[in-house]
């Protein structure tokens, strides 16, 4: 019987399904749970409205039983203290790297938007009032006061929509179409992304620690080689050399002591290979079997599974199975399977040439390792050793696993070979010339590993680099009490490229000493890929976890960010180009944005300060902004990736979004459409011979003149977001434009509808007709902003000292500080944080020294007053629900101020800058 949510560990089955999705249990309590989520929300907001105080005893019914929530003071109350204190001294989990510097620079671009926006207003405001009432001492007269509101409207709406294009709401609506637009091409790719922020996790990605089997080799295993009775058959021998009783052994125990489960199928195609079903190195066995002219099927049907005795089935620990059987003339014989220098270390004798028994001493083992298993690892073969005993005197105790699985003999050792994957070098090539280092964790013998890893390409001979098994592994990064030392850790991993005979264990412990480690710059961000059910811990600790789609199980699927679909190696390189690209991309759209914010906060600002009027009015404003926003997102956020992304080394958890070259484009750009912006307002009617459409009155048709700037101003924007496909310096701004079907769509569609918005758009759009060459002109000056960007390429970044970056990561320290009694950290919230902190402070002092002026005015002693500093800092604070309010009251003083409950989960200072709770 299983119980639901759990997992099969270890062992093997039969199972009857009687019922699948909604009609199972389960099924049909979600399906409950989903009819019934609306009325349950409902419950809720109207239990929050009719709440009674925090300090009483509530009660809730849960099946028609009520049930009393326990005082405070209870030990039900003291254990879940405690255990908030022992959740809130866990390390918190960063949500996203790219998350938390899009929220900082959003929040800066916001509030320079903001003081933008407040500014323009006054000014406005201000330069009416002045320029009617104090230059010319209009009188306010009651009949005009309509007119004059208009114009404070006209102001008003004006630093509204300053405001709306400073601020970059675009931002979210990128990264969501780009990570969107990522997950569904990584699927094409073989990469089936469970967690989103996984993909552009990826692009960071420093280290990879990758399976061997299935991994970087094909999963295709076949015997080549062999030791039978003192011999070493270099290929396959026939079945007509071996002694009969030997082949039978080799037979019985290897069709035996297999899980039935796996097996060999005839091919798909016609001359093709036979298809292995099950685990593929006991598919190699039973392969070896069909290649000595014998039928598996014939064992199996005569020792069916039912008349097993007993199975030990195989593990990371035992790296070994075992079967055991009732033998007809009475007493059991167990076959064992596994690699070879476990099985040979239990092993007394062997089979001599005639197939006797004959005793196998510790220097006959040392022997057979170097001459026989390490010329086969150091080929890249993985050995596996066959062997069995006998129990003739009664039945032993078979939970004794020490006692059973020793004194065995020896039949024979095989080596399988699983043929690297042909794409898997020059996949390893590009890693490291993209700057990530890839490690191969494995189970096999450390000559194989190093085999095989050498064939790949993750090591070279005379490389500096240390190929360990887990034992020694464990040896060098441990104490004397067996715990782990970060600092030998650190010693090791640097150097460290192949882990052979490693546990799941030494796997975690691993990823876990990389990723807190403090070497280098730069943390490390680690993926990892795994299979087993005991990868999992590892798979959850990894920063992206990629799980074996074919060979992996439920729980390391459960465990893992990304599963890859086809179990290679080339789909986790894929996974990385996906992930740079998604950065890339919300470079390129805020390279883009920032450029048109720029410019357009500077124009509306500008005119209207000299001119009383923005240059660029709302609704146009507002259309420039649905180009830069909702358009520029969607076609700046879907460019595909290029081979070039691997041509560097990764960004960094605190590399800044927007680079000095990328500052250099922005600023660059910005003076050329500045420069003509400004032309046009001040210098236009006399190059085009038209009449000025400055300082015209309230509500004056419009103007050709602002319609050339309004339509220059766009059409400038749309040859800069070409520009703005290129961040890395790159002259060619064109290459692979073709490839992208939507950002073609995208600036093609947006340049119809400029024509259509000019030409028939009128009073709405503040637009008028053109001529044909005044639209030839504006084409021309949009064009040109193409030949500034190649201007500005020439100009060498290094040169530019005075540009700074933008865009930084949140550091470790301002995590810590700020992320106190958060299980997840949230960027958005932690500024929003910082500010109420600041004003509850303030709020908190000014209460404080008013108490003191009051206290001194009614003659109270100094004593009372100190008392009332010290004390009066101690909050009580009670945590209810966000939508809900608290009351905050110093304990000694009987007011209250009531404050929203968001205010209550930070720690709060006191004048002396201590934490208080």
């Amino acid at each position: 019987m299983l119980l639901s949510g759990t997992h099969v560990m270890e062992g093997s089955g039969r199972m009857v399904v009687t019922a699948v999705g909604i009609n199972s249990q389960t099924g049909i309590i979600f399906t409950l749970l989903g009819a019934n989520e609306g009325e349950e929300e409902e419950k809720k907001k109207k239990g929050k409205k009719q709440g009674v105080p925090e300090n009483r005893n509530k009660a809730k019914t849960q099946d028609g039983v009520a049930l009393e929530i326990q005082p405070l003071n209870s030990q039900e109350g003291i254990d879940n203290e405690e255990k908030e204190k022992k959740a809130a001294k866990l390390p918190k989990k960063e949500k996203s790297v790219l998350q938390g510097k899009l929220t900082r620079l959003a929040v800066q671009i916001g509030k320079a938007g903001l003081i933008m926006s407040a500014i323009t207003v006054l000014i406005l405001i201000l330069y009416f009032v002045i320029d009617n009432f104090v230059i010319h001492r209009r009188p306010w007269l009651s009949e005009c006061t309509p007119i004059y509101i208009q114009y404070f409207v006209k102001f008003f709406i004006i630093g509204i929509t300053v405001l709306v294009v400073a601020v970059p709401e675009g931002l979210p609506l990128a990264v969501t179409i780009s990570l969107a637009y990522s997950v569904k091409k990584m699927m094409k790719d073989n990469n089936l992304v469970r967690h989103l922020d996984a993909c552009e996790t990826m692009g960071n990605a420093t280290a990879i620690c990758s399976d061997k089997t299935g991994t970087l080799t094909m999963n295709r295993m076949t015997v080549v080689q062999a030791y039978i009775g003192d011999t070493h058959y270099h290929q396959l021998p026939s079945p007509d050399v071996l002694v009969p009783k030997v082949l039978d052994l080799i037979v019985n125990g290897i069709s035996i002591n297999s899980a039935y489960t796996s097996k060999i199928m005839p091919p798909e195609k016609e001359g093709g290979l036979p298809r292995q079903v099950g685990n593929k190195t006991e598919c190699a066995l039973l392969g070896f079997v069909t290649d000595l002219k014998q039928d598996y099927h014939a064992v199996r049907n005569e020792v069916p599974e039912e008349k097993l005795y007993k199975v030990y089935t195989f593990n990371s620990v035992r790296k070994s199975m075992s079967t055991v059987i009732e033998k007809p003339s009475g007493g059991y014989r167990m076959y064992s399977k596994g690699a070879s220098e476990i099985i040979l270390r239990k092993c007394n004798r062997i089979l001599d040439k005639r197939g006797e028994v004959v005793p196998f001493k510790n220097k006959d083992r040392d022997e057979m390792v170097r001459t026989v298993i390490e010329p086969m690892a150091s080929e890249g073969l993985r050995t596996i050793c066959i062997a069995y005993r006998d129990f003739n005197d009664g039945e032993p105790p078979w939970d004794n696993e020490s006692e059973i699985l020793t004194e065995l003999t020896c039949i024979a050792v095989v080596g399988i070979e699983d043929p690297v994957r042909p794409e898997v070098p020059e996949a390893i090539a590009k890693c490291k010339r993209a700057g990530i280092t890839v490690r191969m964790v494995t189970g096999d013998n450390i000559n194989t590993a190093r085999a095989i890893a050498t064939k790949c390409g993750i090591v070279t001979p005379g490389d500096d680099f240390l190929c360990l098994e887990g034992k020694e592994f464990n040896r060098l990064i441990r104490n004397e009490k067996g715990e782990v030392e970060q600092e030998k850790l650190d010693k090791i991993w640097p150097k460290l490229r192949v882990l052979a005979r490693s546990s799941p264990t030494d796997k975690h412990t691993l990823v876990k000493g990389i990723i807190d480690s403090t070497v280098g710059e730069q943390r490390q961000v680690v993926a990892v890929t795994g299979d087993g059910t005991n990868d999992g811990p590892a798979l959850k600790k990894a920063d992206v976890g990629f799980a074996m789609g074919i060979a992996g199980t439920d729980v390391a699927k459960e465990a893992s960010d990304i599963i890859l679909t086809d179990d290679n190696f080339t789909s986790i390189v894929k996974a990385v180009m996906w992930g740079r690209n998604v950065y890339d991309s919300i470079s390129k759209f805020l390279q883009f944005q920032l450029t048109v914010n720029v410019v357009a906060v500077i124009v509306a600002f500008t005119g209207a300060c000299i001119t009383q009027d923005s240059p660029l009015k709302a609704v146009q404003m507002l259309w420039v902004n649905l180009i830069m926003d909702t358009f520029a997102s969607l076609a700046l956020a879907t460019e595909p990736p290029t081979e070039s992304l691997l041509k560097r080394r990764p960004y960094g958890r605190n590399k800044p979004l927007i680079s000095r070259t990328m500052m250099k484009n922005i600023l660059g750009h910005a003076v050329y459409q500045l420069t003509v912006i400004f032309f046009l307002v001040f210098a236009g009617e006399k190059f085009f011979d038209i009449d000025s459409g400055r300082k015209a009155p309230l509500h004056s048709p419009p103007s050709q003149h602002y319609t050339i700037i309004f339509n220059t101003f766009v059409l400038m924007q749309l040859f800069n977001e070409i520009n703005s496909r290129k961040i890395h310096g790159e002259r060619n701004v064109f290459a692979g434009i073709f490839r992208n079907l939507i950002f073609c769509s995208v600036v093609l569609g947006t340049f119809i509808s400029q024509i259509i918005i000019v030409e028939f758009g009128g009073k709405p759009f503040s637009c008028t007709k053109l001529t044909l060459s005044q639209w030839f002109w504006c084409l021309f000056i949009g064009i040109g902003e193409l030949l500034w960007g190649q201007v500005i390429s020439t100009i060498p970044t290094q040169s530019l000292k005075f540009l700074k970056e933008a865009g930084h990561g949140t550091t470790k320290e301002e995590i810590t500080k700020d992320a106190e009694g958060l299980d997840e950290i949230d960027h958005a919230e932690m500024e929003l944080r910082r500010g109420q902190i600041l004003w509850f402070r303030g709020l908190n002092r000014i209460q404080t020294q008013i108490d003191v002026i009051n206290t001194f005015q009614t003659g109270a002693s100094f004593k009372g007053v100190l008392k009332r500093q010290t004390m009066g800092q101690h909050l009580d604070v009670k945590h209810v629900p966000s939508s809900s309010y608290v009351t905050v009251a110093p304990v000694t003083s009987p007011p209250t101020t009531s404050v929203p409950a968001a205010v209550s989960s930070p720690t709060l200072g006191n004048q002396s800058g201590e934490s208080v709770p």
